[in-house]
């Protein structure tokens, strides 16, 4: 028996950045980031990065540097540092992700990761992978 088709209508680039626009304007919510799926690339970015996580150019840790990429200009100051945070972050997230997918195929090989949440005290990522995009939202952590 065939299981119904439950893939959404083809989103077209407009109706994205409308719905990313309405997202960006929620109460909480401090930034998102659009990575490429394949390749960690920053697409687009709405919010100040900088301030969620800022920039350490002389980190010596061994994350996968994104490639490329565009920004949104949504982005309220698209400065070098501004555009290195959102790499970092980029970075950290798209390893996290590749680990956390890891782990889920590893414990069942017909399961796949559709969303995760890293709740900290002071903010929480939602992390939605997609076929061609990675969507990472960040708001704040409403008090316990």
């Amino acid at each position: 028996m065939a299981m119904a088709d439950k893939t959404l209508p083809s989103v077209t680039a407009d109706s994205m950045d409308d719905a990313l626009h309405r997202l960006s304007r929620k109460p909480g919510v401090k930034g998102w980031i659009m990575l490429d799926r394949t390749t960690g690339a920053v697409v687009k970015t709405n919010g100040q990065i900088s301030t969620i996580r800022p920039a350490r150019s002389s980190s010596t840790t061994s994350l996968p540097t994104p490639t490329g990429g565009s920004f949104s200009t949504d982005v309220n100051a698209n400065t070098n540092n501004e555009t290195q945070a959102a790499q970092e972050l980029g970075s950290m997230v798209w390893s996290f992700l590749s680990t956390a997918g890891t782990l889920v195929q590893e414990l069942d090989t017909d399961d796949e990761l559709k969303l995760l949440r890293l709740r900290t005290k002071k903010q929480e990522l939602v992390i939605v992978p997609e076929v061609k995009y990675i969507l990472v939202v960040v708001h704040d952590t409403p008090p316990a």
